[in-house]
């Protein structure tokens, strides 16, 4: 039974973050599966984005009003108080995913996080995609992890080096500095030629470039590591195939579909164990101690001196991504959207 599903999602293309690519993504299973899908952002965009479905970007009172009452069920990607307050007026039913905490780490509740208790309490399904942001912020929320592109982010028949790479927005909770000085420190214990002829690619861009820019030149000799900037599709996906590991040691991460995507190319995570990162990166990579420099080079130290458990990590692959493969995530949030939404 279709159904009109008016989604919700504070940002869209044309930026570029994990967010904006997962609406998308959603978007068109919703779309494949037969339901008429309208979306509300607060993106700017272009005058004429040429999309397929109807998009209304910073709408208006009124646009509000009318696009809510067209909807049989109202879907937000991450919490949109600003763009769903209309569904409260006209009662339909509604489904929000948690992408990220409703109460930031390190900080105390405030009466905003009151407010988004209290929307999440009027919602008819919340989903949390991650262990963490179940337990954290809504305990009886129903847990759906993010998935990935399978058709961009495959592995290729490539012969790989022993190359690392790092995937983010470069600002301090992502880790970027604990990549490059666990890297620099490696080369520096590891016997030639283990090694010695790595480098480590900087994908991402933000305020820190010039200072993880610096940091890399004081640490490494030129050319070990190489910044490369904002990647996304096929051209990240041909990148990530370049390399064997790849370091994740963000430190609020709620999922990190990075994870999957690396996973995916073929790469081995080397990622924090806080946030949502454990439940992403699941047997197919191993974790350290978050923040913990140390305990990113011990962990990264043993990986690359064991065959047996990097052999372990490429075998449990292929049924991690299974689990949060998109035939699989898009059917269980359709299952959901089913089981709230009106008959047309």
């Amino acid at each position: 039974m279709s159904a009109k599903i008016l989604f919700l999602s504070h940002v869209f293309a044309p930026g570029i973050g994990g967010i904006e690519l997962y609406s998308q993504l959603l978007i068109e299973a919703f779309r494949e599966a037969g339901h008429e899908v309208r979306l509300l952002t607060m993106q700017p965009g272009g005058p004429d984005d040429g999309s397929e479905f109807t998009i209304v970007r910073r709408p208006s009172v009124t646009e509000l009003l009318t696009q809510h009452r067209w909807a049989d069920v109202v879907f937000e990607n991450n919490l949109c108080l600003r763009l769903g307050w209309p569904k409260l007026l006209f009662g339909k039913p509604s489904i929000v995913i948690l992408q990220t905490w409703v109460v930031p780490l390190d900080s105390q509740p405030t009466l905003a996080t009151q407010l988004k208790a209290a929307w999440l309490a009027k919602t008819d399904r919340v989903i949390a995609i991650s262990t963490a942001i179940q337990e954290t912020c809504w305990p009886k929320a129903l847990l759906i992890g993010n998935s990935y592109d399978d058709k961009v982010f495959t592995a290729r028949a490539v012969e790989r080096s022993k190359d690392f790479v790092f995937i983010g927005r470069l600002v301090s909770d992502k880790g970027a500095h604990l990549a490059i000085r666990a890297f620099a420190s490696l080369l520096a214990a590891t016997p030639a030629p283990d090694i010695a002829k790595a480098t480590l690619t900087i994908i991402g861009d933000g305020p820190d470039r010039a200072q993880l820019e610096a940091l890399a030149a004081s640490l490494l000799a030129p050319g070990q590591v190489r910044f490369v900037g904002s990647m996304r599709g096929a051209v990240l996906a041909e990148e990530l195939n370049r390399h064997s590991y790849q370091f994740i040691p963000s430190r609020k991460e709620p999922f990190g579909i990075v994870a999957l995507e690396g996973i995916a190319c073929g790469l081995i995570p080397i990622a924090s164990d806080s946030g949502g990162l454990p439940y992403a990166v699941g047997e197919a990579g191993i974790t350290f101690r978050c923040g913990n420099l140390e305990s990113l080079i011990e962990a990264t130290r043993q990986l690359l001196h064991s065959p047996k458990q990097q052999q372990a990590c490429l075998r449990a692959a292929p049924a991690h991504l299974a689990a949060f493969s998109p035939a699989r995530i898009t059917r269980q949030l359709l299952e959901v959207v089913a089981s709230v939404s009106s008959p047309r």
